[in-house]
């Protein structure tokens, strides 16, 4: 009797190959096409490149003042810290690598988008659960998310003001004038109103004034004027169609050199600070930092606007004078000429520190 023939399995259908995007010239433009600085693991040596260049590739940061940081608050292996800004993590990396063994260190942030990925890049690097905890929470209530942690007070906290690149970069987040995108500018794109809803209800005279406090804007009468009237016509919902309002209305000299970049930059920010409450929970925080710290805890804040290197110094010197803090810097501390030079978006960086009585 005849075996049947065994049936074979039907093989699957190979997936189809998928291309990568292509883009004009040699190398890309957009923040989307730009591959290889995305996967800095597979393609090391040309995102070295671009670092040797003194840029940032694109969707990462580099850290300011890491060695003028680790040198004032001098972690030490056992001891509480909070990085209240994590940002890319570059600083928590080093501040968790020097608890060990047996530290623990918090890091805050409200950035839905990017705290994930910087929680995964930190534990591939081998910072454990039991050293690291994330939280996403705005270091204004630090208070609150360390009693929630049954943590007394810390030995030293960090806090990065500034904007990380890769928020900057990506045109989605809507924080850059230079490539289009929506007017956004929120770190947490889930909450309270966008930059474009804010412009929407603004008046002239308050859109001035927000010009110029929150970045000394010298023009911020003329410039709040253009914007109201360009709004009146049609509504500005894109960062394309703000910085085309903005550099038409300066005069054509300015716009030949670089004060029209200038104008518009100062303006973005402004809204940013605006939008996401910066000063109001920079104050919040600098109120509370005290009650947060053990004795002898130190305290060290990176700013990059003059506004906020205000408000950090006079909470220190107010601090000093009340008895609250025993030590703090008498001179601002600046990126050296070598980092700046080798990560432009240092050059504004002014680093301050207190220590708790």
């Amino acid at each position: 009797m005849e075996q049947p023939e065994p049936v074979q399995p039907i093989a699957k259908p190979a997936a189809p190959h998928r291309r990568r995007v292509r883009y004009r010239g040699t190398h890309p433009r957009r923040f989307d096409q730009k591959y290889k600085e995305h996967q800095p693991e597979r393609y090391a040596d040309d995102v070295r490149k671009i670092i040797d260049s003194g840029k940032t590739p694109a969707g990462s940061h580099r850290p300011v003042c890491v060695r003028e940081i680790m040198e004032i608050l001098a972690p030490r292996p056992g001891e509480i810290a909070v990085d209240a800004t994590l940002g890319y993590g570059g600083h928590a990396l080093e501040l968790a690598r020097a608890l060990l063994p047996n530290g623990r260190l918090y890091g805050l942030d409200v950035d839905p988008v990017e705290l994930p990925k910087t929680e995964a890049r930190l534990r591939a690097a081998g910072i454990p659960a039991e050293v690291l905890v994330v939280r996403r929470t705005n270091f204004a209530g630090l208070p609150q998310f360390l009693a929630e942690e049954g943590v007394a007070g810390v030995d030293l906290v960090l806090a990065d003001l500034g904007v990380s690149s890769m928020q900057l970069d990506d045109p989605a987040r809507g924080f850059s004038y230079k490539h289009d995108g929506p007017l956004d500018l929120r770190m947490n794109p889930g909450r309270d109103q966008s930059a474009a809803a804010l412009l929407a209800r603004l008046t002239e005279p308050e859109l001035a004034g927000l010009l110029a406090e929150n970045a000394d804007e010298s023009r911020a009468e003329f410039i709040a004027r253009a914007v109201c009237r360009a709004q009146a016509q049609r509504p500005i919902r894109r960062t394309g169609e703000l910085a085309r309002v903005i550099y038409q209305a300066l005069s054509p000299a300015q716009r030949a050199n670089e004060e029209a970049d200038a104008a518009v930059r100062r303006s973005f920010q402004a809204l940013r600070i605006a939008v996401n409450d910066e000063f109001g929970a920079l104050e919040a925080f600098l109120r509370h930092l005290p009650a947060c710290l053990k004795p002898g805890g130190r305290a060290a804040i990176l700013t990059f606007h003059s506004g906020e290197d205000r408000r950090v110094k006079s909470s220190f010197r107010d601090g000093e004078r009340n008895g609250i803090y025993s030590a703090i810097a008498r001179d601002v501390i600046r990126p050296g000429a070598d980092e700046v030079r080798a990560n432009p978006r240092a050059a504004s960086a002014k680093l301050r520190w207190a220590v708790r009585v």
